[in-house]
């Protein structure tokens, strides 16, 4: 069936709860039986009638277009899962969902590869690697002293699971100190969570600042002028959350001007087109969204399927759920 001859209409409850899945259903052990299983990965054609979707994983990395193209003709589906941490791409979508279809995202996938290349990129900033690079293809020997990540003040801004998972990889690195915000205060084992209201004291106090907040109304532009020109001279803004947390006008006058520096997987916009000044801007290094696509995806993505439809397959309360709609 063709995007374009999929009619919504009222789903058959006598039918097998349909799902659709953007891997196999062969190469995912632990499925439930007594559920239909599509593949559908973002193809022009539909596998079915969407109106009989009961549960719809989204496609990963196919783009917001291909995630919410089906659901205004998903009149019976109950579960909405995606398969990335944050939710911005189908939000604008949401509307158009049956009221009590819980939307669910990828808690548990995405914190190893994220983290990795948060400390990656902390360290390949810090120590030069970028210049070496530029160096080696020069053939010049760029010898000399660099910062350490020993001894720093890091401080992580968006203290979710993917901000704990950042912090546990630091411990063996020495820090002078780790200093947590979210978007509220709370206690963990490590030591105090700030409140947001709490950044314009602490960010003068760090070398080393990390984005992994999810994109919402309240972070949209959080690291604006006002935030930059908080962080103290020669600090590390390191981006692994969305583009638009950032504002890269902002950003771009501070790398400009020598006082900071920026190592960002996301951009805004994203991907960043050719010619965008951001691409030759003092001071950064640029990954192309690169934190959860890596080999650690694909085993931890089918793991939290199986046990999200063995869930749903149950009749219990599917986990990781953000927002029911109503």
């Amino acid at each position: 069936m063709t995007n374009t001859s999929a009619v919504t209409k009222t789903p058959d409850v006598t039918k097998t709860p349909e799902v659709w899945l953007p891997f196999p259903a062969e190469e995912i052990d632990g499925l439930p039986d007594g559920l239909t299983y599509r593949l559908w990965d973002g193809e022009p054609d539909y596998p079915a009638d969407p109106a009989d979707c009961a549960f719809y994983v989204v496609p990963y990395m196919k783009g917001p277009e291909v995630a919410v193209r089906p659901l205004g003709a998903m009149a019976g589906v109950q579960v909405v899962q995606t398969l990335s941490a944050g939710i911005d791409h189908v939000e604008p979508a949401l509307g158009l969902l049956p009221a009590g279809a819980r939307l669910c995202n990828a808690k548990g996938v995405h914190e190893a590869s994220t983290a990795e290349l948060a400390l990656a990129l902390i360290l390949s900033s810090l120590r030069g690697v970028p210049g070496f690079v530029h160096g080696q293809d020069k053939e010049e020997w760029r010898s000399g002293f660099y910062p350490a990540l020993a001894d720093k003040t890091v401080l992580i801004v968006g203290y979710g699971s993917i901000g704990a998972a950042i912090e546990d990889r630091l411990v063996p690195f020495e820090c002078a100190r780790v200093v947590r915000v979210a978007r509220s205060a709370r206690t963990t084992g490590r030591g105090p969570v700030h409140p947001l209201d709490d950044l314009p004291a602490l960010l003068p106090e760090a070398d080393v600042v990390v984005l992994s907040t999810p994109l919402n109304p309240s972070t949209q532009g959080l690291a604006g002028a006002e935030f930059l020109a908080a962080m103290r001279d020669g600090a590390l803004l390191v981006n692994v959350a969305r583009g638009a947390v950032v504002d890269t006008g902002a950003l771009l006058a501070e790398l400009r001007s020598g006082r900071l520096r920026a190592a960002l997987d996301v951009t805004d916009p994203e991907p960043l087109p050719a010619g965008h000044p951001l691409w030759h801007a003092p001071h950064v290094l640029i990954t192309p969204h690169v934190g959860g696509s890596t080999s650690a995806f694909e085993p931890r993505a089918k793991r939290l399927l199986a046990a999200q439809l063995s869930l749903f397959a149950a009749g219990e309360p599917v986990r990781n759920v953000v927002r029911t709609l109503g």
